[in-house]
């Protein structure tokens, strides 16, 4: 099934999400509701904030872009409570875009390389080093679960520039190809 995409400016967007347990509520149907919303709205990552929930899940399909990034080949995960345990001191510039900001590209400089620590769906633990863009995917992705999204990275100037078009997602005023949630209307807006 297809999920809403919640926008920017929606409060859930902003929550630092809780670790789950084994037990929590329809967690396989969830995960593939999750993918298929991925892949329907052309994204190589998904993470619970973006559907509404502030649990610490992420879905992620990188290949797509192994052309452009080899180590992205067979880069498919589903990572439940994440956490970044170390980061590399050397950074990298990419432009990056996010299904809860649609139409805005800007580039953000991240580690070049982390170390995650996770459990996958069967609750298995996992410990992984990643670098490049593999490593740039699942930051973006972990941004999310911190309540953070990726224009937190990039200059006021920039910020300054995109602020007609933040606005508008606030408003619910985008063309997207999948469904979205734009943020509760507010007073004075």
């Amino acid at each position: 099934m297809f999920l809403p995409v919640y926008l920017y400016g929606h409060p859930v967007l902003r929550k630092v999400a809780e670790d789950i347990t084994p037990d929590y509520p329809n967690l396989k149907e969830l995960i593939a509701n999750m993918k298929e919303t991925m892949y329907h709205s052309d994204g190589i990552g998904l993470a619970a904030p973006q559907i509404g929930l502030p649990i610490r899940l992420l879905v992620l399909d990188a290949d797509p872009m192994k052309e452009d990034y080899p180590e992205c080949a067979g880069f498919q995960r589903v990572m439940i409570n994440a956490h970044i345990e170390d980061e590399s001191e050397e950074q990298c510039s990419e432009y990056e875009g996010c299904l809860s900001l649609p139409a805005i590209h800007e580039k953000v400089v991240r580690p070049t390389g982390i170390r995650i620590r996770y459990v996958d769906e069967d609750f298995r633990p996992h410990v992984e080093e990643l670098s490049g863009f593999a490593a740039r995917v699942v930051q973006h992705e972990y941004d999310h679960i911190d309540g953070k999204l990726f224009i937190d990275h990039i200059a006021p100037i920039r910020k300054q520039l995109i602020k007609g078009k933040l606005q508008n997602i606030i408003k619910g005023k985008v063309r997207t190809s999948y469904r979205v949630v734009a943020a509760p209307a507010t007073k004075g807006r």
